[in-house]
Parts: structure tokens; C-alpha cells; sequence
């Protein structure tokens, strides 16, 4: 199929290449806009009680008050705020209500008592903000318009201006996600360019995959956005650094298992056509089996109960496949039209194969040594396994999305030092009666005495709030700590045990807010790692299963990839917990690390596997086979490992904790699955398992039939 995949596409090529371009042009062009949510209440499913609870408060209680905005007042010289910075206070919160400034419904100045701090060092006013508008862009931007006019107005006092809250972070996290998006860019194609160019010593090679993966990204956005629009899936903030890194990196490791390729039959005599032809003949069906791998790991995500997944998932599976398609067609259609010598130039060792190369002394290692090669390698996994133990998750995704300094956080922190912790973000308590029955004011007597008795708690508020029809009571509950924070969370939990078990007769109690969203967050969460992992895993497994016609491969290869990603995740664990001085480990990361650890991963052994059967298959025993795959397909998996992880590795220069630890832990995943499961494990289990690991196929037989001769045999010139 491939052989002749790869003779359709050189003989084609022009026509090949037009089809790209155009295709790829008219996708983005008829593509509808998306915009990115922030609110993770939006990522859960109905059913959880924090969406229900939302629901029962904007069906209650429509006009609450709920700030979009925290403006924040202290002095210049730290000191107590005086009588006349309190009258600088109320003029600055009148001159932003006569602004009229778009989106803002309401400026609630500071109140003695309430929100104006014990010691007098903090001022809070509050801003109401449209909430139909909260997916757009002119969200945000009204923050930005608060903090412009605010500071104006400050101008000539004593006074510090600064604005956070919800709408606040919005603003902030779109400029850091910008500069994420372009650090990651441009630091990924730097990588690429050099690294490929310095292993090919040539020019355009370098810049070949970069180049390449344009078309595909083009594609892919298009097809993303229409996909997203049709089904009415969420766009996730970190989606789109995310997808950079896949297009390139992935397509950069697909570019790099055909170039390798294509050199080997080059220096065995092809001419440039036959040598593509048979590049592809060769590893089309590692390229392919590999993409499937992956994309099956992403589309399972349709399966998990936390909207950010369900579109994060398909985005990256379509991502993958145009990116697969891309390397099947388009890069050999290339090759093909581009002079061999212009590819390579100014390098002139391409054509001589090195003599006692280190991966041919890496081969011969692990041929005469595989039971040490996978007692060392899989024992350096365990290790770094045992290190996960320690794991601990944080759902502030504020404080890791965002550096320390964005005006936003400085707005948090001064909120944590001056009120209660949770003062911003109160949690919400709702009692309605079952069946749309009002409630007797006596049945709610002592109920907001027993929340406020819940470990966590800070006070409650003395006079609960009664809807227009007298079905529900809202009681307003502030917690010690922020809403985002592990103790906060488990506040809630005990929150809701109370509130469930106290609620009056005939009643309903939901607990509402951030809190509680995080908390049904984390429920989701246990739900997707068991069934998500499970079923991508099968699917994996039935997809190697097919590919090497093998019953037994398939099993070792994933119990190596699983413990690749117990490594990956206690090296991370290790890095941030132990040696650092993190709280917890971003709740999400255990995701990303099975994303692209457990399926980018399997690309590298279905490469070297894939090599392993063809040496079996040519007659060669388990021990030479293993040889001669690290030797050949050793230079791929390392050149491809190397750029992807330090692809990855790229995200830690974004300046936020969420993705330093997504670069680290992705970087190291990667490394460990190209130089330690796909370099040693893998073959030296094979090389142990001998002619055991084809079963019950008959993938060590010599395959002499007439399309493996002809993938395998050099052709005459021309005749491609």
C-alpha cells in the first residue's frame, strides 16, 4: 500500500503540492472565528451540583451583584489609609461610574467595616460587569478600561490604583497567552532549524520541516475551528501553544523518519524519485500506525467529563492526522522536485555512511547484552516511579497560568494579606424548596449557625437573601481560604455534607461558586483516569496489535509506555514538590503527560519495533535484530526525541508555573520514551523474548514477497 502511495505521490508531485496549498488556504479562509473560555464552570457537565447551583442562582437571584472586577486602594508608602485618602477613594469610584465606561453596570465603593481591612491598609471596591458578555472579547478589555481611567483619576493622590477580580485575569491571561503562543513559536522553530540542519549538515534540510508544517498547521486550524463550531465544543486558552508544539513537533519527527530514510536509499543507490518512492514504501506504515496511535490517544478525550478535554482532544487528533497526511504526501512530493545535492547542500559526507558510528556501537551493546540493557532501563523507570508517590494536585489556575507580577495576582495577594483569603470569591449556599414550594423563614432558622460550624469557614452572612418568589434562600459564605486552594476545596466538601444534611425538610440545598466547581472539577477528573486511560489504552494496544500482527509485542510495549509515564510523572513530582517549593502539581497534568508521554511515546517504539520485525524478517536472529534496529533506527529516534523534548522544554521560558511544569514533565517524558524505552528497554526485550514477541504471527519469518522485495531492492533510475 505504501510502495504504492509512495510512487503515486513522485509521480504526481506538482500536482501534490498544488492540492496542499490551495486546500490549505481555502480551509482558514471559510474557517468561522472561536474565542477562548476562562470559566471553568463551563467545562463540566450539568449534572454536577456546582452547575446546578449556578443554574438555581441565574434563575433566583438574576440581578445578584457578582463582581467582574476587584479595585484595590492602598498607599504609595505602605502606611494606613487616612479620612483623606478614604475621600480620595469614594471621588475615584464616582469618577469611574461617570465615565460610563462599556460593559460596567455598577461601581460599589469601599464600605467601613465590610470591605475596608481590620488594620487599614486596604481599600475594596466592587464592579459589576455584563455577564453576557463574558466569552468575549469586549469582557476583558473593560477591565483594561477600568484600570486606564482608574490610575488617570488616582493621579495626584496618595493613593495605589490597581484592578483585579475575574474580568481582571481574563485581560492578563489573553496578554500572557499571546506571548506564550509567540515564545513557544519562535523558540520551536529555532530549535528545529539548527538541530535538523546540524544532523544533516545542510541548510534547507534544516529549514524543510518548518516549512512543511505550515500547510498542515493552516490545514488543521480550519478544520479545528469548523469542527469546534459545528459541535458546539469549547476553546481552551492553552490549546493553542499546545497545538504548535504537536504540528511542529510531530510533524518534525515524521519529517525526520522518512529523511533518514530517504538518505539510507540514496547511499544504497537509488536515484532521488526511487529513493523517496521507497522512503515512503518503507516507513509509511510506521508513520501511519504511529499518527493512528496518537490521534486514538486524543479523540479519546470525547469520553472525559471536562469540556477543556472534549475540545482539546479532537483538536490535537485532527491536528495529527492532516499532519500525517502531510508527511505521506507533501514532504515526498518535495523530496521529489528538489535536487538531492540542494537539499543537503553545503554538506558533502551525505552519500558515505560513517564507519563504527556510535549507534552501531549502541547495537552492538544491546545485542550482546539484553538482559543487563533491561534490568538498567526499566530499573531507572521504577525509580523515577516511586518518586510519583508524592504527587499532589492544585487547582489554582490563576496563580499558574499567570506570572507573580501581572497586576491580577498583586490584586490577590493583597486581597489573601488584608480580608479573608476566600473574601473575593464567596461560596453560595442555595435552599429551595422541592417543587416550587415557598419557604417559612422558621424552617431556615440555625442553618446558616450550623455552615458557619464547618472547619474552613470563615463567617457566614447574618441575613440570608430570599428570591422575588419566596422558593429559595441564598446564604453567602466566605471561606478562610482562596477558592482555589487544595483547603478550600475541602472545605466545600465538608460545606456540602453539612449543608445536605442540615437543609430543612422539603428542601433542596446546593452549594455554588468557585470552590465548589474546582471540587466537581476534581470528581470529573477520577472519572476520566478511569475510563479514558483504560480505553485509549486498548485502543492502543489493538492498533500495535494490527501493525505487528503480534499478540505479545503489543502488551510489553504498553507496559513499557505506562512506565514511562509513572516516571515522567515522579521526575516532575521530584522536580517541583521536593526540590521546589510548589504547593501541588497543576490537577491537569497527569492528562498531558498521558497525551503526549503515553501517545507521542509510542511513536519511538513503533519505530524501533517496526525496524526490529523487518531485521526478523530478513532472516537475522533476535540478538542481531535488536543490533541492527538501534544501529539504523537509533539516529531517528534520538534526532526526534531531542527536538520534540526540546520543543516541550520551550513552554518553560512562557514565565508561569503551569507551563514550566508542562514543559519539564513533557520534556522528560519525552526523553525517557526516546532514550530509555524506545533506545534500550524495548529492543532488549525483544532481543529476550526472541521469535516469542512475533506470536502468533510470522514476523521473524523472511518476508521475500514480491512488494517487500521491491520496497526493499534499489530500482534503476528513472524507473520511479
Amino acid at each position: 500500500m505504501f510502495h504504492r502511495l509512495g510512487h503515486f505521490v513522485v509521480k504526481r508531485a506538482w500536482w501534490v503540492i498544488i492540492a496542499w496549498v490551495i486546500g490549505s488556504i481555502a480551509l482558514v479562509a471559510g474557517a468561522p472565528k472561536l474565542s477562548a473560555s476562562t470559566d471553568e464552570s463551563e467545562f463540566l457537565p450539568k449534572h454536577y451540583e456546582s452547575i446546578r447551583a449556578a443554574v438555581v442562582q441565574q434563575d433566583k437571584f438574576p440581578a445578584e451583584f457578582t463582581p467582574g472586577a476587584i479595585l484595590m486602594f492602598e498607599r504609595t508608602d505602605g502606611a494606613a489609609l487616612t479620612d483623606a485618602d478614604k475621600a480620595d477613594i469614594a471621588k475615584i469610584t464616582q469618577g469611574l461610574t461617570d465615565k460610563h465606561i462599556p460593559l460596567v453596570e455598577q461601581v460599589i465603593p469601599p464600605m467601613e467595616g465590610k470591605t475596608i481591612s481590620q488594620d487599614g491598609h486596604y481599600a475594596m471596591g466592587m464592579v459589576s460587569i455584563d455577564k453576557t458578555k463574558m466569552q468575549t472579547d469586549e469582557y476583558p478589555l473593560a477591565a483594561k478600561d477600568l484600570r486606564d481611567e482608574g490610575k488617570e483619576l488616582a493621579k495626584g493622590t496618595a493613593l495605589k490604583f490597581q484592578v483585579g477580580g475575574q474580568a481582571a485575569m481574563a485581560q492578563d491571561q489573553k496578554e500572557s497567552s499571546s506571548a506564550t503562543d509567540a515564545i513557544t513559536m519562535l523558540a520551536t522553530i529555532v530549535l528545529i532549524v539548527v538541530i535538523v540542519g546540524v544532523i544533516f549538515r545542510g541548510i534547507l534540510v534544516g529549514w524543510l520541516p518548518v516549512l512543511l508544517s505550515l500547510f498542515p498547521m493552516i490545514a488543521a486550524s480550519g478544520l479545528i475551528a469548523f469542527v469546534t463550531d459545528i459541535f458546539d465544543l469549547k476553546s481552551s486558552p492553552i490549546a493553542s501553544a499546545i497545538d504548535i508544539v504537536v504540528i511542529l513537533g510531530v510533524g518534525t519527527d515524521y519529517f525526520l523518519f522518512l529523511m533518514f530514510r530517504y538518505r539510507e536509499r540514496l547511499r544504497a543507490g537509488d536515484d532521488r524519485k526511487a529513493a523517496v518512492a521507497n522512503g515512503v514504501a518503507r516507513v509509511g506504515e510506521a508513520i501511519a500506525s504511529a499518527a493512528g496511535a496518537v490521534t486514538v490517544a486524543f479523540a479519546v478525550l470525547l469520553l472525559s467529563e471536562l469540556g477543556m478535554f472534549t475540545s482539546l482532544g479532537p483538536a490535537l487528533a485532527i491536528s495529527v492526522i492532516v499532519t500525517a497526511l502531510a508527511s505521506l504526501t507533501l514532504t515526498p512530493a518535495l523530496l521529489s522536485v528538489i535536487p538531492a545535492k540542494a537539499t543537503f547542500w553545503p554538506g558533502r559526507k551525505w552519500m558515505q555512511e560513517p564507519t563504527g558510528a556510535r549507534f552501531h556501537k549502541l547495537g552492538k551493546v544491546v545485542g550482546r547484552r539484553p538482559g543487563i540493557i533491561a534490568l538498567v532501563s526499566g530499573g531507572l523507570l521504577v525509580v523515577l516511579s516511586l518518586a510519583g508517590l508524592g504527587y499532589s494536585g492544585t487547582f489554582d489556575m490563576a496563580k499558574s497560568m499567570m506570572p507573580k507580577d501581572k497586576e491580577s495576582m498583586v490584586v490577590m495577594e493583597a486581597l489573601t494579606k488584608g480580608f479573608s483569603a476566600g473574601a473575593a470569591d464567596p461560596t453560595h449556599v442555595f435552599v429551595t424548596g422541592k417543587d416550587g414550594a415557598k419557604l417559612d423563614a422558621a424552617q431556615l432558622d440555625g442553618f446558616g449557625a450550623k455552615l458557619g460550624q464547618v472547619p474552613g469557614v470563615a463567617t457566614v452572612q447574618a441575613e440570608h437573601k430570599l428570591s422575588e418568589d419566596g422558593t429559595t434562600a441564598d446564604f453567602v459564605v466566605m471561606l478562610k481560604d482562596s477558592a482555589a486552594s487544595n483547603a478550600a476545596i475541602d472545605t466545600v466538601t465538608e460545606l456540602r455534607t453539612a449543608a445536605h444534611a442540615d437543609a430543612p425538610a422539603g428542601t433542596e440545598a446546593l452549594v455554588g461558586g468557585t470552590s465548589s466547581v474546582y471540587k466537581d472539577i476534581n470528581l470529573a477528573m477520577t472519572h476520566d483516569y478511569k475510563l479514558v486511560f483504560p480505553v485509549a489504552g486498548l485502543l492502543i494496544l489493538l492498533i500495535l496489535g494490527l501493525q505487528l500482527r503480534s499478540v505479545v509485542a503489543p502488551w510489553y510495549l504498553m507496559a513499557s509506555v505506562g512506565l514511562g509515564f509513572a516516571a515522567t510523572l515522579g521526575a516532575t513530582t521530584l522536580a517541583f514538590l521536593k526540590i521546589g517549593s510548589e504547593p501541588g502539581l497543576m490537577f491537569m497534568l497527569p492528562i498531558f503527560i498521558y497525551l503526549f508521554v503515553v501517545a507521542i511515546g509510542t511513536d519511538y517504539n513503533i519505530l524501533i519495533i517496526a525496524r526490529l520485525r523487518e531485521e526478523a524478517r530478513e532472516g537475522r536472529n533476535p540478538r542481531e535484530a535488536a543490533s541492527e534496529a538501534v544501529r539504523h533506527a537509533g539516529p531517528t529516534v534520538a534526532a526526534a526525541g531531542f527536538i520534540l523534548a526540546a520543543s516541550f522544554a520551550t513552554f518553560m521560558l512562557a514565565g508561569n508555573v503551569l507551563f514550566a511544569e508542562l514543559g519539564f514533565a513533557l520534556a522528560i517524558g519525552i526523553v525517557l520514551a526516546a532514550f530509555v524505552m524506545a533506545m534500550f528497554f524495548t529492543p532488549a526485550i525483544t532481543a529476550l523474548l526472541g521469535k516469542k514477541a512475533w506470536w502468533p504471527g510470522h514476523g521473524a519469518m523472511p518476508d521475500h514477497g514480491p512488494e517487500a522485495v521491491a520496497a526493499r531492492e534499489p530500482q534503476p533510475a528513472g524507473q520511479a
